[in-house]
C-alpha cells in the first residue's frame, strides 16, 4: 500500500512552548492510524500542524507525495484534507443545513457538493430532520455527527478526527464508531485522536503513543493491545 500521508521529524511550538519534537509518522491508503496519548501530549496538535492551523519549526509533511507544510489552510483542504476538530466546535448560531455548506466552502461543483450531502446525510440520518434548526441547540452526539459531517462535504481523501467519542455516552460512542468503520469500509483513510484507547486500538491497524510531544511508541494496534505497558497506563490493565 501507498504513504498516503508521512510526516518526517516535525517539531512544533506555541511560542517559547515546544509541543512536538521530531515527531515523525506514517498512514497508508485506506488506512485507520490512531494517535494516542495523555492530555497535554501533543495529538491535537499534531493534527493541527497538518491542517495548518499551528505552524512547523522544522520537518516535512507530505500528503501524496507533496510537501503540504508550508501551504495556506484552506489548499491544504483543496488538497484532500479535512479535520472534525475537538470540542463541538459548530457554528452554533447557524443552522445544520448552514453548517454543512461551509465544510464544502473550496468547492465549486455544486452537483458533486449536492451528492455529498445526500452521502452526509446517509451516513448521519438523525441531522436530515434537523437541517433548519441552529447547530447550537443539537444534542452533544448529533454536535459530534455535524462536525463529522462538514468535514466529509469537503470529500476529503484524508479524514482527520480530533476525539470523536469526548463526552459522550458509551451508547453514542458505540453509533459513532460504527459510523467511523463504515466510512473506512468506503475507502476514506484517518487518522484519529482518542482519549478513549480500547476503542482506538480496536478499529484502528497501527497506533503511535505521543509522550509530551515525541513518540513514545508506536506499533501495529493489535500488538499494542496486548503490550503490558500499554495495558497498564492506558488499557487499566
Amino acid at each position: 500500500m501507498v504513504d498516503l500521508l508521512e510526516i518526517e521529524a516535525v517539531s512544533a511550538s506555541y511560542g517559547r512552548i515546544q509541543a512536538l519534537s521530531d515527531v515523525s509518522l506514517k498512514l497508508q491508503e485506506g488506512a485507520i492510524v490512531a494517535l494516542l496519548g495523555g492530555n497535554g501530549a501533543g495529538k491535537t496538535t499534531t493534527l493541527n500542524t497538518i491542517s495548518r492551523l499551528v505552524p512547523v519549526t522544522s520537518g516535512v509533511i507530505r500528503f501524496d507525495g507533496r510537501a503540504i507544510e508550508r501551504l495556506p489552510s484552506h489548499e491544504v483542504v483543496r488538497a484532500g484534507v479535512s479535520q472534525a476538530p475537538e470540542g463541538r466546535e459548530v457554528f452554533k448560531d447557524m443552522s445544520v443545513r448552514e453548517n454543512l455548506d461551509l465544510g464544502a466552502h473550496v468547492r465549486r461543483d455544486r452537483a458533486g457538493v449536492r451528492a455529498d450531502l445526500d452521502k452526509a446525510l446517509d451516513y448521519f440520518p438523525a441531522l436530515k430532520e434537523r437541517l433548519r434548526q441552529k447547530a447550537g441547540t443539537l444534542s452533544g452526539g448529533e454536535q459530534q455527527m455535524l462536525l463529522i459531517a462538514r468535514a466529509l462535504m469537503a470529500r476529503p481523501r484524508l479524514l482527520l478526527l480530533d476525539e470523536p467519542s469526548l463526552g459522550l455516552s458509551p451508547l453514542l460512542v458505540q453509533k459513532i464508531f460504527a459510523i467511523i468503520a463504515r466510512l473506512h469500509a468506503d475507502g476514506l483513510s484517518i487518522l484519529l485522536v482518542e482519549q478513549n484507547v480500547a476503542v482506538a486500538l480496536a478499529v484502528s491497524s497501527y497506533a503511535y503513543i505521543l509522550e509530551n510531544g515525541e513518540i513514545a511508541l508506536e506499533g501495529r494496534s493489535e500488538a499494542l493491545r496486548n503490550d503490558e505497558a500499554v495495558k497498564r497506563t492506558y488499557l487499566g490493565g
